[in-house]
């Protein structure tokens, strides 16, 4: 049998949730949460080339501040960009969420970078963290 029958797909959907752990859904026309427009992100997961990258451009961004500085460690303000900038480069999108009428790497940057929703940026690194959302449903009996 052919091993990649067993291979993930490269992006997952991700419906966030507030610090409450209540999913999230933009405010309709009314004011109101409107649930056909679920607040969610389209993330690359670690089958995909785009995290590879991000990982790859993590690291290097290691090797580099151990070459110029000659130890490993991070100011908090550092550490954040250094995630934020890890996650942007793994999200394909985010749907039905703004921030300053930012858009694309703006937005996703903007959002991980802010420390009152940080609960955002803690769920989309667990998701892709986790190789099982990534895999394709079983067809039901």
């Amino acid at each position: 049998m052919d091993i990649r029958k067993f291979a993930v797909t490269p992006t997952s959907t991700l419906h966030l949730r507030d610090a409450s752990d209540e999913l999230m859904y933009a405010d309709g026309a009314d004011g109101q949460p409107d649930k056909t427009r679920p607040m969610q992100a389209i993330l690359y997961g670690p089958g995909s080339k785009q995290f590879k990258a991000a990982q790859a451009a993590s690291s290097n961004r290691m090797v580099e501040r151990m070459k110029k500085k000659g130890k490993a460690d991070q100011s908090p303000a550092e550490q954040a960009q250094q995630t934020a900038d890890f996650l942007t480069a793994c999200t394909k999108s985010l749907d039905n969420v703004e921030f300053d009428k930012l858009t694309d790497d703006a937005l996703f940057n903007a959002v991980y970078m802010a420390p009152e929703i940080g609960f955002v940026a803690e769920q989309i690194n667990k998701h892709i963290s986790d190789w099982a959302n990534f895999t394709t449903p079983s067809p039901t009996i």
